[in-house]
């Protein structure tokens, strides 16, 4: 495995983790009965909506090369 390969494994790992942290933020701010569930809703769906475009053009880089 080459530089360029791990460099693109890491980008593709940390992407999913990106989302994995939006989704739990989600279900904390469901679960939540505090004034802050609103702020968790919208900082989730922004770490998942930035994980779920950084892998898609991870990808579609790949693909082009």
């Amino acid at each position: 495995m080459n530089g360029r390969q791990l460099h693109r494994m890491g980008t593709f790992v940390l992407s999913l983790a990106m989302v994995a942290v939006g989704f739990a933020l989600v279900v904390q701010g469901l679960d939540a009965r505090s004034g802050v569930s609103a702020s968790r809703l919208l900082l989730g769906a922004l770490f998942i909506t930035a994980g779920v475009a950084r892998s898609y053009l991870e990808i579609r880089r790949g693909s082009g090369s």
